[in-house]
């Protein structure tokens, strides 16, 4: 397979391809599935069972109170500065410590010298409802071309809530512009070209360490990003 369409197809066959695939995907990423590299699909497990889980692993799930209570755990005692950015007081940060993991953007990190890598962003619609449940479950895809966001997130149903109203957030994918937060790199020929030079730039910082969606970028799945964060502990330390 060359390209998304033609990788996607030759996993699931056409039908499911057109309902499914096609117009989520290319909502997502802003181009045709004729444009994208396959690897992107095979993220995907493909298995001809009825277990509806998204992953293959005998244990899944996510923590018990969510993400935020995980980091907060992870950071308790330690130093944290927010809404300061890393470019303001470059200088100062890298004198800090012996080693600095940067998450952020690799080319931003260069000062954009090779040129600019591509990134889709995200923007979030939240509203609060006055009924008790809006969907029935966490999370709602909208696999449609037409409809302009890609998921509804109903909050609630990460932690089973029982609360009277409800929460939710839609989700609109858009290209990422200057000032805006990037989300997923866009792993076409031409961005994974100048990655590879920012790349090798990279091997130039010995005591700065790029990692993450942004540093790495590629994209991660939540689990591959804590499997990734835990490899590279053991090798720095």
């Amino acid at each position: 397979p060359q390209n998304l369409e033609e990788q996607a197809i030759s996993l699931v066959g056409r039908d499911i391809y057109t309902k499914l695939i096609k117009g989520y995907t290319e909502k997502q990423w802003g181009r045709d599935c004729t444009e994208l590299p396959p690897s992107i699909i095979k993220r995907l497990p493909v298995r001809f069972t009825y277990d509806n889980n998204y992953f293959n692993d005998r244990y899944q799930g996510i923590p018990e109170k969510g993400y935020t209570a995980l980091i907060e755990k992870l950071l308790e005692g330690t130093e944290v500065r927010l809404n300061e950015n890393f470019f303001d007081k470059k200088d100062e940060y890298l004198g800090i410590a012996d080693k600095i993991i940067y998450t952020g953007p690799i080319d931003e990190f260069f000062g954009y010298q090779l040129g600019n890598l591509e990134y889709r962003s995200l923007k979030f619609e939240t509203e609060t409802l006055d009924i008790p449940d809006y969907q029935g479950n966490a999370v709602v895809n909208y696999t449609d071309r037409e409809t302009p966001y890609t998921r509804i997130i109903e909050h609630k149903h990460f932690n089973f809530g029982k609360q009277p109203k409800t929460i939710i957030t839609k989700e609109y994918p858009s290209d990422w512009q200057e000032g805006m937060e990037p989300f997923y790199p866009i792993n076409d020929e031409r961005n994974t070209n100048l990655y590879n030079q920012y790349s090798e730039l990279a091997k130039t910082q010995d005591k700065v360490i790029f990692g993450g969606r942004l540093g790495m970028y590629k994209y991660f799945d939540m689990d591959k990003v804590i499997e990734a964060a835990l490899q590279l502990a053991e090798e720095t330390i």
